[in-house]
């Protein structure tokens, strides 16, 4: 069984910590103490596999709850929430329902009022909590008022690396999607009301020295489904990457020497793209560093890899060959830009998953005006159905870290002039990734540009999360130069203002705490 898909009592108590409403600082609401849960080393882990379930689960209590205020539980789940932000605002996908908050996405017209930013910016932050908890409790001077010695402190101290590691990681999302959040370490007392704001820059500098500081710490070899060296390592190479979008000052050198670390590690493509996107994609995956574990039976909610395949596919697609017989809600798919950006490769490369007759998004509220993302897929690669318990919920991991953006960063850096990689080289990268999907040389390139990277990234990448950080780095988010059906609210596209290139806070925190200075042009 996957790690950390069922926690025991000892980890769900984290959740019925308070909520990420106000204070973002979490206080006991039971009769377990800190102390009696963190009495020993079993203690901790079963605390940290909170940490980590927190990016699956809406709730440690129930599917249709949430650890959030103000916003649905069933869409309050951290991959449903950042796919939306990272997704519809692109050129890769149209949401047809007529949800709070979905067209002002599907348009670039969202505000502070927006409650899918709303809820990702909350959710990355009680993430951000719940780390700290840990944290605090894991001090050494903790682990010695709890006689907690020898090995067993040892251990410990390797999963404050890994929490630090997935405060990190949140920390780069709210950097990358909201420019200026408030910030909130271990170091805060709980019960503070008003964190300070810390500027997108000084920000970078944080996330920076965190990771390279855990970087020696975490193991190169992890269990299934924790963090390790080359998560750190691949986080570094994609904040490199962006750094000058993020600093003014561009960093690809260093972004090649982060992606050579994972190319060095113990990754490798898998043999089959699509077996990546599988209910079994757990097993023998030597290309993912990194996924969020879901699992039909014990992480049920109506996000993540659920909502994915759910939300792309209706009943006249056969739900059950997508290993959810009693699924297909109809309300995702793509923008006829995407399967376009295969040009005549449409049967040889096998990236190419889609499905329908109808590219064209004529009708916003259509559901199939436009083709449907196949992609992801909740059975397994001997056609079985994933675990299930009623039919509609998935076992899809969700990769965040695969060595196929190891391949691509370096190639991308070395075009943008990044010393330490060599020309040659981020060929054969881009090469070996267009190997797998053409199953031979005839999809090979000769030469790269960063626009057939950024292509390259977009038929590798599509429906994971990449593609609105993406077009912001290669400068096409919110200009004329580049349009896309229903960008700006029309069906040709037009240019936006170049401040929606970073997301507003929302207004319910901008008016509970006043150290908060809202982002431009919001």
């Amino acid at each position: 069984m996957k790690l950390f898909k069922i926690f025991t009592a000892s980890a769900i108590l984290v959740a019925t910590l308070s909520s990420c409403k106000k204070d973002l600082n979490l206080t006991p609401t039971n009769d377990l103490t800190a102390d009696k849960v963190y009495s020993s080393a079993a203690g901790y882990k079963q605390v940290l596999a909170k940490v980590y379930a927190s990016y699956a689960t809406t709730s440690g209590l129930a599917s249709d709850k949430s650890d959030l205020g103000g916003i649905d539980a069933g869409t309050s789940d951290f991959i449903r929430l950042y796919w939306n932000a990272q997704e519809l605002t692109t050129d890769e996908g149209l949401c047809v329902w007529n949800d709070p908050g979905v067209y002002e996405l599907n348009y670039l017209t969202f505000s502070s009022e927006n409650i899918i930013l709303r809820g990702l910016y909350t959710r990355s932050l009680y993430q951000i909590t719940v780390a700290n908890e840990f944290l605090r409790e894991s001090t050494p001077e903790k682990l010695a008022s709890r006689n907690i010695t020898g090995a067993d402190a040892t251990a410990i101290a390797a999963y404050r690396s890994e929490a630090r590691f997935l405060r990190a990681y949140q920390y780069w999302v709210l950097m990358d999607l909201f420019g200026n959040p408030p910030i909130l370490t271990e170091a805060n007392e709980i019960g503070i009301v008003s964190p300070q704001q810390i500027k997108r820059a000084e920000l970078f500098k944080y996330v920076e020295s965190e990771l390279l500081a855990i970087e020696p710490e975490l193991q190169t070899a992890n269990e299934y489904g924790r963090a390790t060296r080359g998560a750190a390592d691949m986080l570094l190479s994609r904040l490199y990457l962006n750094a000058a979008v993020y600093t003014g000052t561009a960093k690809n050198t260093e972004a090649i020497t982060y992606a050579n670390k994972v190319i060095a590690g113990p990754y490798q493509l898998h043999s089959a793209y699509r077996n990546l996107f599988l209910a079994d994609n757990d097993k023998s995956n030597p290309e993912t560093i990194l996924a969020i574990n879901y699992d039909g039976n014990f992480t049920q909610n109506y996000g993540g890899t659920t909502f994915i395949i759910n939300a792309s596919i209706n009943s006249d697609m056969n739900p059950t060959s997508f290993g959810v017989p009693n699924g297909g809600w109809g309300g995702i798919h793509a923008s006829s830009t995407l399967p376009a950006m295969f040009g005549n490769a449409t049967t040889t490369d096998s990236r190419y998953m889609f499905f329908g007759t109808k590219a064209a998004n004529d009708d916003i509220g259509v559901f199939t005006d436009g083709l449907r993302v196949t992609k992801f897929r909740n059975i397994t690669q001997g056609n079985v159905a994933g675990s299930s318990t009623n039919g509609t919920f998935s076992t899809v991991d969700f990769p965040i870290f695969r060595l196929a953006e190891a391949y691509l960063n370096y190639a991308e850096a070395v075009v943008r002039g990044g010393s330490g990689g060599s020309t040659a080289e981020a060929v054969a990268y881009v090469n070996r990734l267009r190997r797998r999907a053409y199953g031979n040389d005839s999809g090979n390139v000769a030469a790269l540009t960063l626009d057939n990277i950024l292509a390259e990234r977009a038929k590798e990448f599509y429906w994971e999360g990449y593609r609105r950080t993406d077009l912001i780095r290669f400068g096409k988010f919110t200009d004329g130069s580049y349009l896309w059906p229903w960008k700006g609210s029309v069906r040709a596209g037009r240019a936006v203002a170049a401040t929606r290139s970073i997301f507003p806070l929302p207004s319910a925190d901008i008016i509970a705490n006043t150290n908060l200075v809202q982002n431009p042009g919001y």
